[in-house]
């Protein structure tokens, strides 16, 4: 997922003496959703902990930009190729290379009071580091354990773990939570803390600087929808396409990279417009430092999952930026936006209703603007940075005690 990289974090703790010492584990180098959640939570715990990284990328400048203590640590290919719908053998042939990777980061545990992965590959891992180095474990959930998304032989893996090494999950919604339990996890571990994302990016942008940025992509004074998020087939950005030619003289800014892997999906969406006849509406901007900036440029945030979204970080942000966001029902999604209070819910691969829901917002700006006030209010009552941090410590400081 493409987001805010320029969120305002919170203040280092001042009395890192007292504070717990936490070894993060992530599997990625590059931004996505996650990591820019972790790079809030870890720019928190600044002095009193490092990141450990099986990846090289943007991820760790990012971290040391922020005076995070942060050690690349690669891990194998056969470990880091193994997809979410990897077969038996390849699972087979990556464990001797988790193990490896487990006993280097076991040596790294031994100096801090918990270990925190996040994300299921860096649990998966860390979950032997644990009982290498006997730490408790926290996982951080943030994707949904479906067999839409996972391996039954994944699914079985995760949870048979988790219940057997991880002292505390943390879930990112309900939804997420749910999925968990379902899949076979034990409900006593898991807990429910929403992301958080900090308003101060999108009060700072100034009306001279949307002006700018409106002229910079020659839309004038037309409509123009925002899509935000990583390029990928179960972020739905096809379904919008789809919408396009019935919203004449709509333009959409598709901002966000394949990040994982989708490159040929990315290439099959601008060959779509192109077929579609929208390609001089259809913007694609590829990775964007500037997401404060450019959701508030646009009319609308509008987001097309086809898949149950785990949370869903871009709903929020839209809020933030005070724009009426229109999302797919699923997943976390409906815990964030009340259909038809603080945004718009549509059904999943349904081009018509996303019609029916952008074309309707357009035609009624008082409706719009009712919306978009409502989000930005939720917004900032349940999903601001300091209710994030403040629950996830919430959770390390239980784990700690019962570890004690």
């Amino acid at each position: 997922m493409n987001t805010n990289p320029d969120s305002v974090p919170s203040q280092p703790l001042k009395d890192n003496k007292s504070q717990p010492k936490i070894l993060f584990i992530d599997h990625a180098g590059v931004m996505g959703g996650g990591q820019y959640s972790l790079l809030d939570i870890a720019r928190h715990f600044a002095g009193s902990c490092k990141v450990l990284l099986f990846a090289d990328g943007p991820f760790r400048e990012r971290l040391q930009q922020a005076g995070v203590a942060v050690e690349v640590l690669a891990a194998p290919r056969k470990v880091s190729g193994v997809s979410r719908q990897a077969t038996l053998l390849q699972d087979l042939r990556a464990v001797a290379g988790v193990l490896h990777l487990a006993r280097s980061v076991a040596k790294h545990a031994r100096d801090y009071d918990l270990i925190y992965a996040n994300g299921q590959k860096p649990m998966v891992v860390s979950a032997f580091v644990a009982r290498l180095a006997n730490k408790p474990l926290i996982w951080h959930l943030r994707d949904t354990l479906t067999v839409q998304f996972e391996s039954r032989l994944h699914l079985w893996l995760a949870t048979t773990l988790a219940n057997c090494f991880v002292a505390r999950v943390i879930a990112n919604s309900k939804a997420t939570a749910e999925a968990f339990v379902q899949s076979g996890g034990r409900a006593d571990l898991v807990q429910t803390v929403y992301n958080g994302i900090s308003v101060a990016p999108f009060r700072a942008v100034t009306s001279e600087q949307v002006a700018a940025a409106r002229q910079q992509f020659g839309v004038g004074s037309a409509p123009v929808i925002g899509a935000f998020g990583r390029i990928a087939p179960w972020k739905g950005q096809h379904v919008l396409l789809e919408a396009l030619p019935q919203l004449p003289g709509v333009h959409v800014l598709f901002v966000g990279d394949a990040i994982f892997g989708e490159d040929a999906y990315g290439k099959k969406l601008r060959e779509q417009a192109v077929a579609l006849g929208v390609a001089d509406r259809a913007h694609f901007l590829g990775f964007r430092q500037d997401i404060p900036l450019l959701m508030s440029a646009v009319d609308m945030v509008v987001h097309t999952a086809v898949e149950a979204e785990p949370f869903g970080r871009v709903l929020v942000e839209g809020m933030l930026a005070r724009k009426p966001v229109v999302a797919t029902r699923g997943g976390g999604t409906p815990e964030i936006i009340e259909n038809d209070v603080s945004g718009l819910l549509v059904p999943p691969s349904d081009a018509k209703a996303l019609v029916v829901a952008i074309g309707g917002l357009l035609a009624n700006p008082a409706s719009a603007q009712r919306l978009a006030e409502a989000g930005h209010a939720v917004a900032l009552q349940r999903f601001s940075l300091e209710a994030l941090l403040a629950g996830v410590m919430r959770q390390v400081d239980d784990v700690l005690a019962r570890h004690r």
